[in-house]
């Protein structure tokens, strides 16, 4: 791949994001609808009585108080917003609205790394397992993996306008108004994954 067909926004890996996050957002709405009773059974073929222990633990019921939401629909908003933001903009937006991949790489990266820190405390302090906990911190764990290449270009990108020129310019490039050196510095960055 040529250094011009080179996107670090480009579209399959943001499509294949999107698409593993939408599984996510299924899953957690499943479990909010249980935490909601909507339904009064949830699925777990690994831990039997594990889910619905986790779901409905007094950890749990303090989160909901917490966030004045069933956790597991925190889950869901979050997912969501993880598919929206992996669609929106073109291939070029690392460099034309760094401030757009920012805020995908604190909604895909944090929230990643709150889930996992909730399915530890389900054995921790819960003492039971959440088989669909697992997997939607499973794919926590992808996304990050996902949204990390994007998320660096833009960073470097706005370090190396910072590093070439001012604050100001970067502060321009965050908000996506090109600059002589904005495009220098992405023609950089571009080389630089070209090797």
């Amino acid at each position: 791949m040529g250094c011009m067909d080179y996107s670090p926004s480009a579209w399959p890996r943001r499509l294949l994001l999107a698409s593993v996050a939408f599984v996510a957002v299924v899953i957690s709405f499943y479990l909010a609808l249980f935490e909601w009773q909507v339904i009064h059974t949830v699925w777990d073929p690994v831990f039997k009585n594990g889910t619905r222990n986790v779901l409905t633990s007094q950890l749990s019921h303090d989160f909901s108080k917490w966030i004045h939401i069933p956790d597991a629909f925190l889950g869901t908003l979050a997912y969501l917003a993880d598919v929206i933001f992996a669609l929106i903009g073109s291939t070029k937006r690392w460099k034309t609205h760094p401030w757009l991949v920012i805020i995908f790489g604190i909604s895909v990266i944090p929230v990643g790394i709150v889930s996992i820190i909730l399915v530890a405390l389900q054995g921790l302090v819960v003492k039971s397992w959440c088989f669909l906990c697992f997997i939607t911190a499973s794919i926590s764990l992808i996304l990050i993996f996902l949204a990390y290449a994007e998320v660096m270009a833009s960073c470097r990108f706005l370090a190396t306008i910072h590093k070439m020129g001012s604050v100001s310019l970067a502060w321009k490039a965050f908000w996506g108004c090109p600059t002589q050196i904005s495009e220098s510095a992405a023609q950089s960055i571009l080389n630089r994954e070209k090797k």
